[in-house]
């Protein structure tokens, strides 16, 4: 579990909820159900109708990436790669073919194995680079869903007190509940602000990270791939890779 998106989900409401409370609220008054019908029925409804329903039953699916921490160990990518230039050297490019069976990422498998089938460089350098761009802009979607929402989240919160303000206006006949009904009628612009920047434009934030971390890995993999190709001397290989590597992750591995 990516634990970063839980504690932080559950901090962020938790802070609401407890400042709130400390100063004399009560848990209940923040009940609205009118409200949440406004503004989670209209948030939802405007970010459908903004995307393609082929887009919108991808949500279920972004929500367990938010949640699953998927580990990107740079390092071992590295070995890997410069064992593959090291049995390439010693025995040839056919000699990877073995060796993809065993690959559980399917886009080092893939780049691997158009290099044993002979693919020319400029095409495997191409075919791979057009990939990760549109795997990239499968991403890029997920992560405007959830930008969208939180964009309209925030006006629908508006929309709604305003509708709770021309109930109360109706009613001003009956002093007594005017309080009240002002409180409820403000706490749709509460949940339209709140779910806006405590959950739908962090989630939007998160997958874009993740997208730009997966991107990172393949130009890696990318890289030594080609260099693998070109028959590079492994220590170069290395050397190459070690690059995309910050100074203290260099120094720690090696």
């Amino acid at each position: 579990m990516d634990l970063s998106s839980i504690i932080g989900i559950v901090l962020g409401f938790a802070s609401i909820l407890l400042g709130f409370m400390l100063e004399g609220g009560e848990f209940t008054a923040l009940l609205a159900e009118t409200a949440a019908i406004i503004v989670f029925g209209g948030t939802f409804g405007a970010t459908i109708l903004s995307f393609p329903m082929a887009d919108i039953k991808q949500v279920p699916a972004l929500m367990k990436i938010v949640f699953k921490e998927k580990q990107y160990n740079i390092s071992e990518l590295i070995v890997t790669l410069t064992g593959f230039a090291e049995k390439a050297r010693r025995e040839g490019l056919l000699c990877l073919e073995r060796e993809t069976t065993a690959i559980d990422d399917e886009f080092l498998r893939q780049g691997i194995q158009l290099v044993v089938d002979g693919t020319d460089p400029a095409l495997v350098r191409d075919i791979l680079e057009t990939q990760i761009d549109f795997t990239e802009q499968r991403h890029k979607v997920g992560a405007d869903i959830f930008e969208t929402a939180g964009g309209y989240s925030p006006t629908l919160g508006i929309i709604g007190t305003v509708m709770g303000l021309i109930h109360v206006l109706g009613n001003l006949s009956d002093p007594e509940s005017l309080g009240p009904s002002i409180a409820v009628a403000f706490i749709a612009t509460l949940y339209g602000v709140c779910f806006a920047n405590l959950l739908y434009l962090p989630i939007g934030h998160k997958l874009k990270l993740k997208s730009k971390k997966e991107r990172f890995m393949k130009e890696i993999a990318l890289e030594g791939i080609l260099s693998i190709q070109a028959g590079d001397n492994p220590s170069i290989v290395k050397e190459k890779l070690r690059a995309f590597l910050s100074a203290k992750v260099r120094q720690e591995n090696e």
